[in-house]
């Protein structure tokens, strides 16, 4: 389908000749995992480069394009769409800074702990960072290559029966950013791996953090509506949590975790916009509002619905 640059390709070893590389009976829980972590962290700057080609595309695109006498990015519908997809981009980016500072962090700390014994300073803080990149990785694989396909088909939207054409580099992207919430673990997966950092705490002890960051009057607004935000996610969880049932749990943790990606990216572009205002504001207002759509949405979808009705959504076999 896409990333045709790429030699994707299935590996069949049949009475290969193998060396053990590292300890037994780690190499699922530690190795794997590792790998796989370190790979997601790889897929979210993709699906950031995806965002970004798919912006231009379609910011150029509608910039060029004339319709009824004037630019179709002069046209409501259009430049809607553009300023999510920018929104969207300058969330993921600033999502995928903030991951890699963690593990940057995390790794550095690791490295130390190989040369010499850390403090207990250190040692606390190479696990704060441990589990901060183990929380911020599954979230941020997830939210920014849902956010890669989302901008993607829209810049193919903005082109209209061109973008469907090879003409045009949209269609080359929507094939290409189509594997992102897909492989190292599909966006479902990445909820498996994130819910329990719901659970846990962990997502909401951050946002604290991130309200305590000071920012200018002007950004007061919407630092206000990302904390009514954090106030209704910390009910869901509160709600989704108490009956104790792993299956209410499990069908709601999505919503959860898309809760958490929403505030978090939203304080992420805030702090962005505080420190550049010319180059983040637009994005801030935009993802911002966007978010809070989305938390009450899904908000209004844990809240209006009870554990019995799982049932409608089980498939039975067709006779």
């Amino acid at each position: 389908l896409g990333i045709k640059g790429a030699p994707t390709c299935e590996l069949v070893f049949k009475n290969a000749k193998a060396e053990l590389i590292g300890t037994r009976r780690m190499g699922l829980i530690r190795y794997v995992m590792s790998l796989m972590n370190g790979a997601r962290l790889g897929i979210m700057a993709q699906s950031v480069g995806l965002s970004d080609a798919a912006y231009r595309e379609a910011y150029n695109y509608a910039i060029e394009r004339r319709q009824f006498g004037k630019p179709i990015i002069e046209f409501p519908a259009v430049y809607e769409m553009i300023a999510n997809i920018r929104a969207k981009t300058d969330a993921s980016r600033t999502m995928l800074y903030e991951t890699a500072r963690f593990v940057d962090m995390y790794k550095t700390l690791e490295d130390i702990s190989k040369e010499r014994k850390l403090t207990p300073e250190e040692r606390t803080e190479m696990k704060h960072y441990s589990r901060l990149a183990d929380a911020f990785t599954p979230l941020g694989k997830g939210m920014t290559s849902e956010y890669a396909n989302q901008n993607a088909y829209d810049a193919i939207q903005v082109h209209g029966g061109s973008g469907y054409m090879k003409d045009y580099k949209c269609e080359r992207l929507y094939r290409d950013a189509r594997i992102t919430n897909i492989y190292e673990g599909t966006t479902q997966l990445q909820v498996v791996a994130a819910i329990r950092h719901v659970t846990t705490g962990t997502y909401l002890q951050q946002i604290r953090e991130y309200e305590k960051e000071v920012v200018v009057p002007e950004l007061e607004p919407l630092k206000r509506a990302l904390s009514k935000m954090a106030q209704m996610y910390e009910k869901l969880v509160e709600l989704v949590t108490t009956p104790k049932d792993e299956d209410y749990l499990d069908f709601h943790a999505r919503r959860l975790v898309e809760c958490a990606g929403h505030i978090i990216m939203g304080h992420l572009l805030l702090q962005d916009a505080n420190r550049n205002p010319e180059l983040f504001r637009r994005s801030a207002e935009v993802y911002i509002h966007y978010g809070q759509v989305e938390v009450i949405k899904n908000y209004n979808s844990v809240t209006k619905s009870r554990i019995e009705d799982m049932g409608y959504y089980k498939l039975m076999p067709e006779k």
